[in-house]
């Protein structure tokens, strides 16, 4: 038997890098902690009902969490590590930001068309990924840093506040090496955002994670995005019966079935209470899992929940 091939490449979890083969089962979207002026009530806050999660998302089999909850939205970096060690389940951070609809008003200002270069809300924002991603998360114990860059598509046409998230995504991920996570919006375009962060920013596409693809109806667009080398995050199982999010099973029926079976990752997108209660992470290794399982082999939901998300997060980190 040949002896794999040993690898510099790291997962950063709130605890440390780790070996991607140390990762195991993963939830490769979700969140422990969020909050937003669109989901007022909603909000993900409490520590103890975040370690009930995890404690019943381990006992299912899970191993791992990514959590997407990028800067300023309540993303609970004092809290992860200390839950990490309770649970026993790794825990992914992020950086980044969210569309400005998710902030408080005056935190991210509509820049509208002022023709200014580098706006002064947004002169650091770079320089804010990189610090977080090579030195921790502010508010959080010493080396709780972060494992990827969340950013935002916009309905229609990309905002400015958009363009230069992402161009600040992908100067520090040029920085440091990590993945860039992106949220779709239904009526964007997912493949002017790929090409924005690969053709214009040189961000190779296997470097990107492109979340919410059950809100398109178009399997060809699945295909041809799955085509482009990019990761896909179905993430769609606490929105089961929200109109028009696609099945994830059916998605990953189609795309396996056109051969992208390496491009997929699965995550709950635990964004509310009341998402909560549908039974949040636990849910993909209790309802989804078993059900790929019966109909294409256990091989499957072990390549969606282990081999692939240990491709698309592991990283050869950068010292900036």
């Amino acid at each position: 038997m040949t002896t794999p091939a040993a690898t510099t490449r790291r997962v950063r979890t709130v605890l440390g890098d780790l070996d991607p083969a140390e990762l195991g089962v993963t939830d490769a979207h979700d969140h422990l902690f969020i909050r937003s002026p669109r989901f007022p009530g909603q909000e993900l806050d409490d520590p103890a009902a975040a370690e009930e999660v995890l404690r019943a998302y381990a006992a299912a089999g899970g191993r791992t969490l990514v959590q997407w909850t990028p800067w300023g939205m309540g993303r609970g970096a004092g809290s992860l590590a200390a839950l990490s060690r309770a649970a026993g389940v790794h825990v992914v951070a992020a950086t980044g930001a969210h569309q400005t609809a998710h902030y408080a008003p005056g935190r991210f200002p509509d820049l509208g068309d002022r023709p200014v270069e580098r706006p002064a809300p947004y002169a650091d924002l770079a320089a804010r990924f990189v610090t977080e991603l090579a030195t921790g998360l502010p508010d959080a114990p010493d080396g709780v840093r972060p494992g990827l860059i969340k950013l935002a598509d916009d309905a229609g046409p990309l905002t400015r506040h958009t363009r230069w998230t992402m161009a600040a995504a992908a100067e520090a991920h040029h920085a440091t090496g990590s993945p860039i996570a992106v949220h779709l919006e239904p009526d964007g375009d997912p493949h002017g955002v790929v090409h924005r962060l690969s053709g214009r920013h040189g961000v190779r596409p296997d470097r990107i994670v492109l979340g919410h693809l059950t809100r398109f109806t178009d399997r060809a667009l699945h295909r041809s995005l799955a085509a482009e080398g990019v990761f896909l995050a179905l993430d769609s199982p606490s929105r089961i019966g929200h109109p028009g999010d696609l099945q994830a099973f059916d998605v990953i029926a189609d795309l396996v079935e056109a051969g992208y079976g390496d491009r997929l990752l699965l995550g709950a997108d635990t964004t509310t209470r009341t998402a909560r209660e549908t039974g949040g992470p636990a849910r993909l290794l209790t309802d989804l899992a078993p059900r790929l399982a019966r109909s294409f082999g256990p091989e499957l939901p072990e390549r969606l929940l282990v081999a692939n998300p240990a491709a698309a997060l592991a990283v050869d980190w950068r010292t900036p």
